[in-house]
């Protein structure tokens, strides 16, 4: 597409679709992997691997395959107009196959689409594009659980309140906080591995049974659906999928993973870098346009956007698994936007987490400062299990129901009035009353995350 040099008095022109409003994916490399252009030469792979593959089976000449391949790299195709034509047919296959028959030439154009219909093509290009997203999404990921892991590590025995229901409930460690983390990281990398490594060709000629393919001399038109996968890279699909459409939902379920568990991560980031808890900072935070003082945490809210939009968008794809006939009205055209959106959401947010893990700022005095918010009674699950071998469960509970009121109203830390009362002068209560030393097996399930790759 060749762009104006300047936009409305004379401004400087910029792309349709820079990302003004997608601060998440804006520059990232899935923006430009899932771009009009990038789906362009996608679209163009697929034509000329149709023409070599058939080539290959002796059902084109090398010629014409070469012709055809030639054509397609050339850079002579018009995205503007593509989509501008693509309205008359209601995709850009069709003048997309015109426009490449011209470039070829009278000899050898007839080679160009032959046997195929529309939704091969779009379905194949779709698949190269989500793969080479996913190859640059994938290291994101890497990076993602290497800072992780390197954060549990340091921080295996870093004490900190545990909160559930936006209480403090029992202390944990960052660590086992960080090792959590990382496991869902490793999780969405190892489904989004598993989902590019099986995404098929799509070959079915008109009506899915590859009739076309024989018509023009082929003695087993099944041979060549493989022999397609083989020249783009993609698996081999054991049947047409026309209107059988797992690759797409398995994409839809494992991008929305992917948002959904870097968006855990952003929202723990998010509550822990509260001015109130301070526990977590991210390591370069954004400005405000109107209060000098703040370093908001960016990376941790532009994750978040993209996993609340994620499942929605997912929705949409699932919902075209509902695919009537051998080609449906709608459903088919209906995953193109979400699917590259979802892509594009996945992607982002993939940076943003390698990005806002790497530079995590951690502060311990601060989470164990914390511990003493509750004058001591975050550790009375263990004190009520101690207590009611001494006392008996009855009193032990109806002692720590008292004592917790008191420790409020008074403004007094729990041990201190434990070691007031007369029925535990001869208790040693040691370290039950201290937080950093009732975080469970907390460093022992670290080590136990860690050692997964």
């Amino acid at each position: 597409m060749t762009l104006p040099t300047s936009g409305p008095e004379g401004t400087p022109a910029v792309p349709d679709d820079a990302g003004l409003l997608a601060p998440g994916r804006a520059g990232s490399p899935a923006a430009s992997a899932t771009g009009d252009r990038a789906y362009l030469r996608a679209l163009l792979d697929a034509e000329a691997a149709l023409t070599r593959a058939q080539a290959a089976l002796g059902l084109a000449p090398g010629e014409a395959a070469r012709a055809v391949t030639e054509a397609a790299a050339s850079g002579a195709f018009d995205v503007r107009s593509l989509a501008d034509r693509a309205r008359a047919g209601g995709n850009p296959v069709i003048p997309l196959v015109g426009d490449l028959t011209e470039a070829v030439g009278a000899e050898h154009g007839p080679y160009v689409h032959r046997g195929a219909t529309s939704q091969d093509i779009m379905d194949t290009a779709t698949m190269l594009v989500a793969r080479r997203t996913l190859d640059l999404l994938l290291p994101d990921l890497e990076r993602t659980q290497r800072a992780l892991a390197g954060l549990a590590a340091g921080h295996r025995d870093t004490p900190m309140p545990g909160r559930t229901l936006t209480q403090h409930a029992v202390p944990t460690t960052f660590g086992l906080k960080a090792a959590g983390w990382r496991s869902l990281v490793l999780d969405a990398r190892d489904r989004a591995t598993a989902v590019r490594d099986a995404l098929p060709a799509q070959l079915g000629g008109a009506a899915g049974t590859l009739a076309a393919f024989t018509a023009y001399g082929a003695e087993d038109a099944t041979a060549l659906p493989a022999a397609y996968a083989r020249e783009l890279g993609l698996a081999a699909p054991l049947l047409p999928w026309h209107t059988l459409r797992t690759p797409i939902a398995d994409l839809a379920g494992c991008l929305a993973f992917t948002a959904g568990a870097l968006g855990k991560v952003a929202v723990d980031v998010l509550t822990l870098a509260r001015t109130e808890i301070a526990e977590v900072s991210e390591g370069s935070g954004g400005g405000s346009s109107a209060m000098p003082h703040k370093a908001n945490p960016v990376r941790a809210t532009l994750i978040a956007a993209a996993a609340r939009r994620a499942p929605q968008l997912a929705a949409v794809l699932y919902g075209s698994l509902v695919a009537e006939d051998e080609r449906p009205a709608g459903s088919w055209h209906a995953e193109w936007e979400p699917l590259r959106e979802l892509l594009r959401l996945a992607g982002g947010a993939a940076r943003d987490a390698a990005e806002l893990t790497e530079g995590l700022r951690v502060h311990p005095g601060t989470m164990r400062s914390h511990l003493a918010l509750t004058h001591g009674l975050i550790v009375s699950e263990r004190l009520s299990a101690e207590l009611s071998r001494i006392l008996g469960r009855s009193r032990a509970k109806e002692l720590l129901t008292e004592l917790a009121a008191r420790a409020y109203a008074e403004g007094r830390p729990l041990a201190e009035l434990l070691r007031e009362q007369v029925e535990l002068k001869d208790v040693d209560l040691g370290d039950l009353t201290d937080p950093a030393r009732y975080t469970g097996s907390a460093g022992a399930l670290t080590d136990r995350a860690l050692e997964r790759r």
